[in-house]
């Protein structure tokens, strides 16, 4: 990976890091699920917009629909999971698990993608890294510490991982970024917004700072940041 790759990677981290933050605020306004709803169809509109304005070619429909759809389906179980986890367990917690992905990634494309085998120094870095988390984990003194939220975060984790998979062993890597971003977010949008009643209540205690934090999600989370996770992807 070059500079330019690495700057972006930890740039987009850091981006995802106050996301954490922000959604867990955003929860006492808002039922998890709807709010993840919400903000995949506004960022879905700030994508198509921007796609529409730049001139971008979509491509061909056809070989995009299954590889599309699958990973709507993901991003929606990815977020599902990782929203819920925020209203049970800390924001520490639920990063650190969360975080994991490039782990679960690193061993899954070890068997499934070509070029990428995991070396023996590759090898005692993942050991360490899971080590350095269960080691983190195993303390559950003090703040909000749920077994619950634990779990949904790590399957949030590996529900990302799948995604980053899809887009490196599927024809959907063939297809612009903005495509690959508007298959999840329309998708996803659809998905939650459908399932979100069975969460609970939809409102909680919504206030106008929860416009603002939800602006920060939908632009620079949602919309920007993971069009730019996928050209990281893309090279």
């Amino acid at each position: 990976i070059d500079l330019a790759g690495g700057i972006g990677l930890v740039c987009f981290s850091a981006v995802l890091a106050g996301n954490q933050i922000v959604v867990k605020l955003t929860n006492d306004a808002l039922s998890p699920v709807f709010q993840a709803g919400v903000r995949s169809l506004g960022a879905a509109l700030v994508v198509w917009i921007w796609a529409m304005a730049r001139g971008v070619s979509f491509g061909p429909l056809r070989p995009q629909v299954w590889p599309g759809v699958i990973l709507g389906l993901l991003f929606s179980f990815e977020f599902l999971c990782l929203f819920t986890a925020l209203d049970l367990t800390t924001v520490s917690r639920a990063s650190i698990i969360f975080y994991t992905m490039p782990m679960h990634l690193s061993l899954a494309a070890h068997f499934l993608i070509p070029g990428e085998r995991l070396s023996p120094q590759r090898v005692v870095g993942l050991v360490l890294a899971f080590g350095g988390v269960f080691i983190v984990l195993a303390d559950r003194a003090g703040g909000e510490a749920s077994l619950a939220g634990d779990l949904l975060a790590w399957l949030g984790a590996v529900g990302w991982a799948m995604i980053a998979l899809v887009v490196r062993i599927t024809r959907i890597s063939e297809a612009p970024p903005e495509t690959q971003q508007l298959w999840q977010l329309s998708t996803s949008a659809v998905a939650l917004l459908l399932v979100a009643p069975l969460f609970g209540p939809l409102l909680r205690d919504f206030g106008p700072e929860h416009v603002w934090l939800m602006g920060y999600q939908v632009f620079l989370v949602a919309g920007f940041g993971y069009l730019a996770w996928f050209y990281l992807l893309k090279t």
